[in-house]
């Protein structure tokens, strides 16, 4: 987006305004400077990814007011410039007495508590932390100014609740630099301290927080081989002869790559391979090279082979059981990479760069495609989990009856209600599982944390675990009363793709009815909302007795009659209370 003037930005804005969904993701920037310019940039960046974004702007400086006044906003971003918490703070301040200073210390705070209180509700608040970069970068010695920023980001980083991010400004004016980030003509003309570059790169900066809050992370970095994982061809150079090694020029930069890699590996993304090689001489690397960081165990899948690379990642997608867009894919090649972005638009395509030295930069840049809100014990486990499930299919393949296979599962499900602990990954759930999720809302922790909060809300949660292993926690649903006895509402339900095709919903389902029995509820609301990916539940609560009252293109509306529920009974899976 830097290469495009205000003026194209404008213009494209407007031109997606009416080709998005017709729900709106409803951001609030709050400010006590002028940033109007932020309205268009933030839209045309996120309505280039599928996302209705309306933005908009509170009063100037009225902060504290406007974030009661904008609560109910998807989002709220602060900028809470430190050098107009009082009319020129930057001079100012050296030139105050220390009870003076306390006292506007003092007072800050207690305003950043009356937003935070404000905005408890609100599913997601970015606050820009505080700098003093604007008017004291080139100061030896550390000034009043600074250690106000500091004492400030102190007390942000100690209050801060789940439903808080706090963002680094200071590394987004280092991306772009201090000059080219302010212009301190309209400061002092207009309070406008920010330039459109700046704007263009904080946007960029904080993109991952929204393209997680709406279900749009990536989930899988797939590699080809030659030349991107390691330096040479491995059927023309040999193993001996390609470069992953940190004592060579080339090899440094590998391996530096590989190490990239794996750290997003331990952050739950999952790593694979899609390479036209011969499949036993990459087994070979992987298995036996001394500079090679990526072993087997790191990686949930492996397709190398001579199969074209857009067939290939279609499968990865469809054993993986995740979406093609869902996958990164790094390729050196061109051809290839024009290829797949053709053929498979919905694929991140990143090609290595020509200037080799630039290719960890690239990769680094891009880490924010796999960003997620949450981060939980499941991610960890995850490759484990999905090998895990490699194994059940190759049982599956021996029964007949699925019902006899399902039963030598020796399947246990554990359910949590309003179990605090567990809220990241209550909330990672619903903004990553697509196929099999009734609803698609998408909810931060705090969100979650509302719901438990809140005596008119059930949030309950399920593990699966068989004889091959523990799938972790892998299903959801919010029940809401509104304070009625006679009736209550399925607001979510959903379970991830790892445990489809084990009957654990129906089983789930019994649990969730006994439990509105048990609150002396009588009937029962719920709604399928059609999304490109759920196409699989559109008849999930016909299957459990629901009955549809009406329905349009995208929406169906049930209703049940508790006494007429019919329950699966299904006595090859154990349940457990978890608490």
């Amino acid at each position: 987006m830097m290469e495009l003037k205000y003026s194209d930005i404008l213009k494209l804005n407007k031109e997606l305004e009416n080709r998005l969904p017709s729900s709106s993701y409803n951001i609030t920037v709050l400010s006590n400077v002028i940033v109007h310019q932020i309205k268009e940039i933030l839209e045309y960046l996120l309505r280039s990814e599928v996302i209705n974004a309306n933005v908009r702007l509170g009063d100037y400086d009225n902060i504290v007011q406007d974030s009661k006044k904008y609560q109910n906003s998807n989002m709220v971003i602060i900028f809470w410039e430190l050098c107009n918490i009082i009319d020129g703070l930057q001079y100012k301040i050296e030139l105050i007495n220390k009870g003076q200073l306390d006292d506007i210390l003092e007072k800050t705070k207690s305003e950043i508590d009356l937003v935070l209180n404000n905005l408890e509700k609100t599913s997601l608040v970015l606050i820009n932390k505080f700098t003093s970069l604007s008017f004291s970068s080139l100061n030896i010695r550390k000034n009043k100014l600074d250690e106000l920023a500091g004492q400030l980001n102190q007390y942000l980083e100690n209050r801060v609740p789940a439903n808080v991010r706090l963002v680094e400004l200071a590394r987004v004016i280092a991306n772009v630099g201090l000059d080219n980030s302010l212009d301190l003509r309209y400061y002092y003309s207009s309070k406008a301290l920010y330039t459109i570059d700046f704007f263009k790169t904080y946007v960029e900066y904080i993109k991952p927080y929204v393209m997680s809050a709406n279900g749009k992370s990536k989930k899988a970095l797939i590699f080809d081989c030659d030349n991107t994982l390691w330096k040479g061809i491995l059927g023309e150079d040999g193993i001996d002869n390609i470069e992953m090694s940190t004592i060579t020029k080339h090899g440094a930069i590998f391996a530096e790559i590989q190490a990239i890699a794996l750290a997003l590996n331990q952050q739950g993304v999952l790593i694979g391979l899609c390479s036209k090689n011969n499949p036993r001489d990459v087994d070979e690397v992987i298995e036996s090279h001394i500079d090679m960081q990526i072993r087997n165990k790191h990686l949930a899948i492996n397709k190398s082979n001579w199969s074209d690379k857009v067939s290939n990642l279609r499968a990865i997608a469809k054993e993986l059981n995740i979406g093609l867009d869902s996958l990164v894919f790094i390729d050196d090649s061109s051809f290839e990479v024009n290829l797949i972005r053709e053929q498979l638009p919905e694929v991140t395509v990143l090609q290595v760069p020509k200037r080799l030295y630039e290719y960890p930069k690239m990769l680094r840049e891009n880490r924010g495609l796999f960003y997620n809100l949450s981060f939980t014990a499941e991610d960890k486990k995850k490759i484990d989990m999905y090998k895990q499930q490699v194994e059940r299919e190759t049982v599956k393949e021996k029964f007949i009856d699925i019902e006899d296979y399902l039963a030598s599962l020796e399947l246990k499900m554990t359910i949590f209600e309003n179990k605090e602990s567990i809220v990241p990954r209550m909330s990672q759930m619903s903004q990553k599982t697509n196929q099999f999720n009734l609803t698609t809302r998408r909810y931060t922790e705090g969100d979650i944390q509302n719901f438990i909060n809140d005596s008119n809300s059930d949030v309950y949660a399920f593990s699966v675990s068989d004889k091959f292993g523990d799938s972790g926690i892998t299903g959801l649903s919010i029940v809401t009363a509104n304070g009625s006895t006679e009736m209550a509402e399925i607001d979510t339900l959903l379970m991830s793709c790892r445990v489809i095709g084990r009957n654990i919903e129906y089983v789930f389902m019994d649990y969730l009815i006994g439990k509105i029995e048990e609150k002396k509820v009588n009937n029962l609301k719920a709604k399928y909302i059609k999304t490109l990916k759920n196409e699989q539940v559109k008849e999930f609560f016909d299957r459990c007795s629901f009955g549809l009252i009406d329905e349009d293109n995208s929406v169906r509306n049930y209703t049940l009659n508790i006494n007429n529920y019919d329950p699966k009974k299904l006595n090859y899976i154990e349940v457990i209370h978890g608490g």
